[in-house]
């Protein structure tokens, strides 16, 4: 229980099992899962179930964010606009890649099957370890003028829960050649941006979302 790779690998088994299983699985059957002997590895190592979602989440944060953060600066080094294709493309780029650099299978789907959790689903974006994401949705937010402040904080809302499914669905496909994966990976960054931008007749009939700020930053 002691071991250095002890606490990599419950994280592993853990996104993998709670991906597969959902987030009430067992904590001894993730602590087995990773090859543990001791049923209380997981309490041990994180504190609770909570704490090791958390862990998961975090696990992959720090460079999710440099990456946002470097197309950021690569997209105000162009001088392009800030639309709201360029936006999400920036926040869900990294996505696709930055997770399973660092060795995850199920990053996606364990997300998909954690959204209710408050580490996942309402983070606090003033938080040192949101920037770049905090700066992303503060201009998307500004970016759908055509909006009202209630239809733009529900989209943003909604955004999470759609963009957890697509990537999800993108994970478990078997996409062979990289030509298959782009052709996807643009597809959801399309659809995402459709549910950003698409009008609606008489807005605030059926939205009743409170106040006038991006979710997250208040």
């Amino acid at each position: 229980m002691n071991s250095p790779d002890a606490r990599e690998l419950i994280l592993l088994a853990g996104e993998r099992t709670i991906a597969e299983r959902g987030p009430d699985v067992a904590l001894r059957d993730i602590a087995v899962a990773a090859g543990q002997r001791n049923n209380s590895a997981v309490h041990y190592h994180f504190g609770s179930r909570d704490g090791l979602i958390t862990a998961i989440l975090e696990r992959h944060q720090p460079a999710l964010e440099n990456r946002r953060t470097e197309l950021l600066a690569d997209h105000e080094a162009s001088g392009a606009p800030d639309s709201v294709a360029a936006l999400v493309t920036i926040l869900v780029r990294p996505m696709f890649d930055v997770p399973y650099a660092e060795g995850s299978t199920h990053y996606a789907r364990f997300l998909e099957q954690a959204r209710s959790h408050p580490a996942v689903s309402g983070p606090d974006l003033h938080e040192k370890r949101w920037h770049a994401t905090r700066v992303i949705v503060a201009r998307l937010y500004r970016a759908m003028p055509d909006l009202t402040p209630a239809l733009r904080r529900y989209r943003l809302l909604a955004m999470s829960t759609v963009m957890f499914a697509l990537l999800a669905d993108y994970e478990r496909q078997e996409l062979s050649t990289a030509a298959e994966r782009n052709d996807v990976q643009d597809n959801i960054i399309a659809m995402i941006v459709g549910l950003l931008t698409e009008p609606v007749a008489r807005q605030g009939a059926a939205v009743r979302a409170s106040g006038s700020k991006p979710p997250g930053i208040s």
